[in-house]
């Protein structure tokens, strides 16, 4: 179901769920590079707008970015698998008619499955010591115990994940200073979230339900 009261762009997909997306830059068909933005486990649709409009305008860069299943105004999808994700994004740029070609991708998440066979074992091993050992800790919990994620999201006794307490232990000091300038989210990332839906959702980075 999804809720009242929306002000987002929305488009309808397969499963008749709504996906709520915003548009920024240049124009799509004036534009000379195409970016689908998936934002992050704490974050909305509305991440994109801090870039630097220079930098967009002289780039001729057009940027889509969308909340992602039971974020902001996009309605649930309890049945959310990466395969499914990966379909939201495919007929979201069909319905928009950004075309077929894929350059690349970029991962830059606290809450990447450091396990993918996909990934090379060396710089995932690095990237998983990097992170905050609460968060290492969360992640192991997530990819072989999904089934105690949401009892390590709520318990008293160890540190949470550092994203959901909004901590900037693991921030450079210049990307603190560029949080404090930028206006809080809260509100739009809260709109549907609660412990179930970020258990589910950090099950599903493991394919877990």
């Amino acid at each position: 179901m999804g809720l009242s009261g929306h002000s987002a762009s929305r488009i309808k997909v397969r499963d008749v769920r709504h996906l709520a997306y915003e548009e920024h830059g240049v124009p799509r068909d004036a534009a000379k590079y195409k970016i689908i933005q998936v934002h992050g486990f704490y974050s909305c649709r509305l991440d994109s707008i801090y870039l630097s409009p220079e930098l967009v305008e002289r780039s001729g860069i057009y940027i889509l970015s969308f909340d992602r299943p039971g974020y902001g105004e996009s309605d649930p999808n309890p049945k959310r698998t990466v395969k499914s994700m990966a379909l939201d994004i495919e007929e979201l740029a069909d319905q928009l008619r950004l075309g077929s070609k894929l350059a690349g991708a970029t991962l830059i998440a606290p809450a990447v499955n450091y396990w993918w066979s996909g990934l090379p074992t060396n710089l995932s091993n690095q990237a998983y010591q990097q992170q905050l050992p609460q968060n290492q800790w969360v992640l192991r919990v997530a990819h072989y115990a999904p089934w105690l994620t949401y009892w390590r999201n709520t318990q008293k006794w160890f540190p949470f994940f550092s994203v959901l307490t909004n901590s900037t232990d693991h921030l450079a000091s210049e990307d603190i200073k560029l949080l404090m300038k930028m206006p809080s989210r809260d509100h739009i990332v809260l709109r549907q979230l609660n412990y179930a839906w970020i258990v589910r959702n950090m099950n599903s980075k493991f394919d877990h339900q």
